[in-house]
């Protein structure tokens, strides 16, 4: 019993701070958006503000400049021999570098700040209550679902996330599961108690089932499991690219600005800057141009690719959505219904979590489509390849044998790790 409610307690605490922080944040970031559509002029200063940020985390960042695979990090127990903290100066400067890409009008989302803050945080807690080594895992992971749940409305994919994310291929403690669980609804409640809103979304009329149906589905799941990888591999390409032609962080983010702007006329649109929520909730509403995913995948990939801070996920719901909405009259099936599907399979491929996704899809969407979001979820992470947006989260750890294995995926990821390690590429 005094486990039990150690772990209560533990969670309430992790739960609370993540709230508070993702409740701050989440209002800076509406009016730092705001401010970017009141202003158009901010834009062209982009570049310098990227290279500021970059410059700032290459003087003062040390360990969390690595972000989220720190944390991934130290609950896995990869860093054993170096007894590396998740430092409190995470918070902070994650907070203001995600603002300012944001308020210039860098394409990125706010999932990762959110898991960097409540992981931040939950390690200071872990220091103020003394946990051993066990016990600060297990407040590791509740910052993790404290800040997703947080941030998205979405408590119990917060929590199922926060597990699967971090213990892929591991067994996960029984004991975790109580103060996860905790954090992530309290998080959840204290956000909205402090007046934050999150969107809402409709996949409509849920179609009959039959064979046909079924086969048009996994069809589109094989569509965005493929996206996924293209996203992913885009972005680890880029930056290995990058680092290679520029050695310095901050000139890379401010060449990335540059790219940035000239997008923005090539394109012939802002649509696509910052979290592009007009354009995820009118996937849902209406027919939108077939190159609108392409767009906001391609804005994102420069933007993260080049250094700039923020998340993956929300620019991952877009691209998803916009993507579902493209393949809907080709597949003569309803708008809504596969931008909803398509929603969460492409995050499902990009961050190996397709049980997290399941989860999410419920509590966005509703339980009636759950069989189609199972298949979806399960499919996009088959063909997703061996790649993820958390790098620390597949070390060491393979992926299921019936995963589908793109074409050169498995090389271009063997270059770019012998790349990093100062080692010549396989041939």
């Amino acid at each position: 019993m005094r486990t039990f409610v150690k772990w209560i307690l533990y969670g309430f605490i992790v739960g609370v701070l993540s709230g508070l922080a993702s409740a701050l944040f989440l209002a800076g970031l509406d009016a730092v958006t705001d401010v970017r559509e009141a202003h158009a002029w901010l834009l062209f200063l982009l570049p310098l503000a990227g290279a500021a940020v970059s410059y700032m985390y290459l003087k003062r960042g040390g360990a969390a400049s690595r972000g989220n695979n720190l944390i991934v990090e130290q609950i896995r127990g990869l860093q054993e021999d170096g007894a590396e903290r998740v430092p409190l100066r995470m918070a902070p400067m994650i907070l203001l570098g995600t603002w300012v890409t944001h308020l210039f009008g860098g394409s990125a989302g706010r999932e990762g700040t959110a898991v960097q803050m409540g992981g931040s945080l939950a390690d200071l807690a872990a220091r103020y209550l003394q946990a051993n080594a066990v016990d600060r895992r297990i407040l590791l992971l509740s910052g993790i679902s404290g800040g997703f749940g947080a941030v998205f409305g979405t408590p119990l994919a917060g929590a199922v996330f926060a597990l699967e994310v971090v213990t892929m291929g591991r067994r996960v403690a029984h004991k975790a599961i109580i103060a996860v669980v905790i954090s992530a609804f309290v998080g959840d409640w204290l956000t909205r108690e402090l007046g934050i809103k999150h969107l809402s979304y409709s996949i409509g009329v849920i179609p009959p089932f039959s064979m046909i149906l079924l086969l048009k589905v996994a069809a589109a799941a094989i569509c965005f499991g493929l996206m996924s990888w293209l996203f992913v591999m885009g972005i680890k390409q880029l930056k290995g690219i990058l680092s290679r032609i520029v050695s310095r962080a901050y000139v890379r983010s401010f060449i990335g600005g540059m790219v940035v702007i000239a997008l923005v006329y090539i394109a012939g649109s802002r649509t696509y800057l910052g979290l592009s929520l007009p354009l995820l909730v009118q996937s849902f509403h209406e027919q939108l141009p077939t190159v609108d995913f392409i767009w906001k995948s391609v804005f994102t990939v420069i933007t993260l690719g080049s250094g700039f801070l923020g998340g993956e996920v929300t620019p991952l719901f877009v691209i998803g959505a916009a993507l579902g909405n493209a393949l809907a009259p080709l597949l003569h099936l309803s708008v809504p219904f596969l931008a909803g599907l398509g929603l969460i399979a492409v995050f499902a491929g990009a961050s190996n979590t397709p049980i997290a996704c399941v989860v999410l899809g419920c509590e966005l969407f509703g339980g009636a489509g759950i069989g189609y979001m199972i298949l979806v979820c399960l499919i996009s992470y088959m063909f997703s390849g061996h790649a993820g947006i958390y790098e620390s989260q597949l070390h060491g750890v393979p992926k299921p044998r019936y995963l589908i294995r793109v074409p050169g995926a498995r090389l271009l990821l063997e270059r770019a790790n012998a790349k990093k390690k100062g080692r010549a590429a396989p041939h």
